[in-house]
């Protein structure tokens, strides 16, 4: 017999004796000694027809696959429900071939005592199994932040999975209610004050961040606490999943890993309306521009998850694309026409793309977007971030595009650069056709952000790749500040865009404050653990000190999501895109005035 079915014949044991114990036990407190045959007949009866019935309808239910003890309020009422069931199961077959009834006593009386008895029986096994799991050797003693449902979630997976790394000696949580509040028999040490001395005190040397969507100051003072007391911090992703909403509230300790710089920036994340992004991506063929980027296959991946009709992926960069369909698809073959080998620059292989496809849907992610490069080369920004997209909506137009979403910069507001001029081109072309279309119920809009974190050449990677090399980190100045959103809120955005932006509209992200860009360099110092110094390099020609999302006089209109504004834009038609060349690709001389 295997440990499967030794555990269910346990259980199945077990409840045939308390059946047996609580009939025995109920007949001597109601009869005593003095008990004729016939009511001996029903009773014995009884105990038979009752342990037969549980037994046989359990494993039909499978109230015995590998439950031998209780895991939840559920399996308490499951299994009362079934107890009772088979008693009243054994008074009615009892009457029936016996003709004679059940002594109610007895009927009554046995079924909670049984019940009584394997309830107990099986907490007793839980109890042993848990403080089995807490003793095991080699599992690192941590302390849990947030005694809340996540951290209590944490704790059962940690208690139940046998090789999970992590033995949880105590929670530390801010609220004054749950001092010294027990969750699961471990007990609630005190607030972020009492942090160090409990690790400390209970010889941890690691602690685990329970509150996925910690502000940011709760995050900066366990991260200093942890920093100086030599305490390694780890953390839990944010519950509330972009794609796949069955995760939602869900923690996998697979997803248990060092905290990062993001999860210190006090980003609010964005939830989308699934339901409204679903309608007009799922079954639909859907094409991404610029598929190979930091942004492009973030929105691959989330696009892929909802079951489009097709997903075109089309890039100039042919390492990108086959990246991309190692991940997506494990091929590498490149060998699928919905790998597409384009610059938006060519209108004609982009038409063949186009016409090959006739995608419902196009993401245009497409871009060049370092600022500095931009200022050297204006043309090739021009080339690409303005007649690019120009070709790109001109051809949504010709083939029935129901649904396009440009993605824009927070750069394109009150623009200083070559980058931000452009994309601000790009923005009005998009605005142009969105409102010459507007009567076919297309939806063209636009979508502006700030920094993305992760993404290729951002800040974190720069700074990175300095603090691997030793430093120094370089800084334009030190009064410099960013927006920052990580490339999942990024991409949902983007998604949730194209379900109400309105005609010739940017929809804008509330970002909540600017960051200043020394700060999150001294936090990737602390946390590399390393000596780096900071070096200030000045700022560089058109440079603002701070960005803005909006235009002086627009708007700041949020009809349908609390974060997302909408914003109207002048048109330019594509007669006049030649006209402001000169204006967008000048390069500017002077350093930005402080």
């Amino acid at each position: 017999m295997n440990l499967t079915w030794a555990r269910r014949a346990t259980v199945i044991i077990t409840d045939a004796v308390s059946w047996v114990v609580s009939i025995s036990l109920s007949t001597f407190l109601v009869f005593g000694t003095e008990l004729d045959s016939l009511k001996l007949q029903s009773i014995l009866s009884f105990g038979i027809s009752t342990v037969c019935f549980q037994i046989v309808v359990g494993l039909v239910i499978k109230r015995y696959q590998n439950r031998y003890w209780l895991a939840s309020f559920e399996d308490v009422v499951s299994l009362a429900l079934l107890t009772y069931v088979s008693a009243a199961f054994g008074v009615i077959l009892v009457l029936l071939s016996c003709r004679t009834l059940v002594p109610p006593q007895i009927s009554v009386v046995a079924p909670f005592i049984a019940l009584f008895i394997m309830c107990t029986a099986r907490a007793f096994w839980r109890i042993l199994q848990e403080r089995k799991h807490r003793g095991r050797p080699g599992a690192e003693r941590v302390l849990l932040i947030g005694a809340g449902r996540n951290g209590e979630q944490l704790l059962h997976q940690l208690e139940t999975d046998t090789s999970a790394p992590y033995q949880v000696v105590g929670f530390i949580d801010d609220s004054v209610y749950k001092k010294n509040l027990r969750i699961r028999g471990i007990k609630v040490l005190g607030n972020r004050t009492k942090f160090v001395a409990a690790a400390r005190h209970l010889d941890v040397r690691t602690a685990i961040m329970a509150i996925p969507n910690a502000s940011d100051e709760t995050y900066q003072a366990y991260s200093m606490a942890a920093s100086k007391a030599g305490i390694k911090l780890l953390t839990v992703p944010l519950v509330g999943r972009i794609i796949d909403e069955k995760m939602q509230g869900e923690i996998d300790l697979h997803n248990i890993r060092q905290l990062n710089v993001g999860d210190m920036l006090g980003r609010r994340q964005i939830q989308i309306d699934f339901e409204e992004v679903t309608k007009y991506i799922t079954g639909r063929r859907v094409l991404v521009t610029g598929a190979g980027g930091s942004i492009g296959s973030e929105l691959c991946r989330q696009v892929k998850a909802l079951s489009p009709a097709e997903l075109v992926l089309l890039d100039r960069d042919e390492s990108a694309l086959h990246a991309m369909d190692l991940e997506l698809y494990g091929s590498g073959m490149l060998d699928t026409p919905n790998f597409a080998l384009c610059d938006i620059r060519d209108r004609e292989a982009l038409r063949s793309i186009f016409d090959q496809h006739h995608p419902q849907v196009v993401f245009h992610a497409a871009a060049l977007k370092h600022l500095p490069m931009l200022e050297q080369y204006p043309e090739e920004g021009w080339k690409t971030n303005v007649l690019g997209t120009r070709n790109v909506v001109e051809l949504c137009t010709e083939f029935g595009v129901a649904n396009l979403v440009n993605i824009s910069t927070d750069k394109a507001a009150e623009p200083t650069t070559v980058l931000g001029r452009t994309k601000r081109t790009a923005e009005r072309i998009v605005a142009y056709y969105s409102q010459k279309n507007a009567n076919k119920g297309w939806r063209y809009v636009s979508v502006r952000f700030g920094n993305v974190l992760g993404s290729r050449g951002s800040v974190l990677w720069t700074f990175t790749s300095q603090i691997e090399r030793g430093g120094p980190i370089t800084i334009t100045h030190p009064d410099v500040e960013r927006f920052f959103m990580t490339i999942q809120e990024a991409c949902s955005l983007v998604m949730q865009a194209g379900a109400i932006g309105r005609t010739g509209e940017v929809l804008v992200l509330d970002m909540g404050k600017p960051v200043k860009i020394i700060d999150v360099a001294k936090r990737m110092i602390e946390m590399s653990g390393k000596d780096i110094e900071i070096e200030i390099t000045g700022l560089r020609p058109g440079e603002k000190l701070t960005e803005v999302l909006h235009f002086e006089g627009e708007n700041d209109e949020r009809p349908f999501h609390k974060l997302i504004s909408h914003e109207n834009v002048p048109t330019l038609e594509p007669e006049a895109v030649e006209s402001v060349h000169s204006e967008v690709t000048k390069k500017d001389k002077l350093l930005y005035q402080i």
